[in-house]
């Protein structure tokens, strides 16, 4: 199936199964704005709590706060939103479209990138079991001339962007011959910066309302809480504070469905550290950060770091962890060192003091930052899209399934009698009272049983747990898997301990040793 194709599956199973739906859809909507409905905030929730006990349960010197949509203006001009928080923006002037430069010219490079892995594709068919692909990507020609040209455009526009050299930006657009995706006009306007900020008012009266913006980051929230948390909660650097919440951006080019929202969520821990350490503490993050990924079983060649050509002006480091999403590598998560920056910036506007004493040096110092943030609507679409897909049975049929990680599903089970008589339906009720207070369950009787596990394969749900009529007389029932649809007769009274074994957020963290 092509990646476009796919993307629309996608998009449309969403919806048909309940986890996305087009907010305000009977008003004909707004873009890029969606609702999580029924099983989205199910899977929503479920891999919030699963990074949260990675991040915070599991980390003795992190800590979770859960800081205000709305701060004072002044957090936003010292921390460079409001003069520095733009998108460079061009509009085609045959198609009246707008669109993010840097993101033509990325789209562009991913074109590239996929003639590389038709190049590689290529060379697995014809080597086989020999084939080595670390040792043909680094050595054959092909490859390496379409990988620098890569590198060549991503440092030219990385530069660009950091010189703030809009001019150059179109001018790469324009030697790359990039057309608009629409019409294939290469008519262009000139490349402007916009802002992202959404303002909003905060008073009893317009006369005397104050001008506040939504928030489009969470990680200040952290920052302007560093010394009450550290103080509080008698933290010792290294520690960390980590936060999820909604943050806004009016995001002029939205698209691809959930990846870039005017709201969205993220998920941000930013770890306070000794200066000189960052280094360090960067290696590890992006370690940690990609076993923590890699825990959830979708797939190694589904990832890979990408390092910024473009830092911000206060960074020393930062790279991307990219997913393949149905339409290329995107990036997912950023792990960023962002020096004493942040803090400084506070202690100036606010005339505040954010240092941090360290007793055995019996000295004062501002902290630096190792910041790791993750979109969690990003995580979202990155665990659908990789789970879902068509498979061919032995006799033939095709059958759509969801196979998400277990420990993320909405629902981990499904009980489903036989029929709707001969006290099946009661037995089912009587599982599903003593299996939901463990697990998210649900009952399910209507259609033929075959239809009902295609339902609810294509709902993601891990088990489905059949009563018929011999349970009548041995207490036993069938359990069958997503997965590999193997169906085991078991007791009833051992489904609790089958199914935690494999919805377990142990089993599935304990990975990342």
């Amino acid at each position: 199936m092509a990646n476009e194709d796919q993307f629309k599956k996608v998009i449309s199973h969403a919806k048909e199964y309940g986890y996305v739906f087009q907010s305000s859809e009977i008003y004909d909507g707004l873009s890029a704005v969606y609702d999580y409905a029924q099983n989205g905030a199910e899977l929503k929730k479920n891999i919030r709590d699963y990074w949260w006990k990675a991040m915070v349960q599991m980390n003795e010197n992190i800590v979770g706060i859960d800081a205000a949509i709305f701060m004072h203006p002044t957090t936003w001009k010292a921390s460079g939103h409001v003069d520095a928080f733009s998108d460079p923006l061009i509009d085609n002037k045959d198609s009246k479209k707008r669109y993010r430069a840097d993101v033509l010219v990325e789209d562009y490079c991913a074109k590239i990138e996929k003639k590389i892995e038709k190049e590689v594709k290529k060379a697995e068919k014809r080597f086989g079991d020999a084939f080595n692909k670390e040792e043909f990507v680094s050595t054959n020609g092909r490859v390496l001339g379409y990988q620098e040209k890569i590198d060549i455009i991503l440092k030219r526009l990385g530069q660009s962007l950091e010189k703030e050299d809009l001019a150059d930006v179109k001018a790469l657009i324009e030697e790359l011959e990039i057309a608009d995706p629409l019409t294939g006009s290469r008519n262009w306007t000139d490349v402007k910066q916009f802002n992202l900020m959404f303002g909003t008012k905060l008073g009893a009266s317009a006369e005397t309302a104050m001008d506040l913006y939504l928030r489009p980051e969470t990680a200040q929230g952290i920052f302007v809480n560093f010394l009450n948390v550290q103080k509080t909660g008698r933290m010792k650097i290294p520690f960390g504070i980590a936060q999820t919440g909604k943050a806004f951006r009016n995001e002029i080019v939205a698209r691809q469905f959930i990846f870039r929202m005017r709201e969205f969520e993220q998920m941000e821990m930013q770890f306070f550290i000794k200066p000189g350490t960052q280094k360090e503490w960067f290696e590890h993050w992006k370690a940690h950060r990609m076993k923590w990924h890699l825990s959830l079983g979708m797939g190694n060649d589904n990832y890979r770091f990408h390092d910024h050509e473009k830092l911000a002006h206060y960074a020393d480091a930062a790279t991307d962890i990219e997913f393949k999403f149905p339409f290329g590598f995107k990036e997912l998560e950023g792990i960023h060192s962002r020096t004493d920056f942040d803090l400084k910036q506070h202690e100036e506007f606010s005339s505040k003091k954010l240092q941090y004493f360290d007793h055995e040096a019996n000295a004062s110092y501002t902290p630096y930052v190792l910041e790791t943030s993750i979109g969690l609507d990003r995580m979202f679409l990155a665990v659908f899209s990789n789970a879902l897909r068509d498979e061919t049975l032995d006799d033939g049929s095709v059958r759509t399934v969801l196979k998400l990680p277990a420990v993320l599903a909405p629902t981990k089970a499904a009980v489903l009698p036989l029929v709707k008589k001969d006290g099946l339906p009661e037995i089912a009720r009587q599982i599903i009272d003593d299996l939901k207070w463990d697990f998210n369950v649900i009952y399910d009787e209507k259609d033929a049983v075959g239809r009902r596990y295609r339902r609810q394969d294509a709902a993601g749900t891990p088990f489905c747990i059949t009563v018929d009529h011999d349970t009548l007389k041995d207490n036993t029932v069938t359990i069958r898997h997503r997965d590999t649809m193997e169906q085991q007769r078991v007791k009833i009274e051992d489904l609790r301990d089958i199914i935690k074994k494999e919805v377990d957020v142990k089993h599935w963290l304990q990975k990342m040793k």
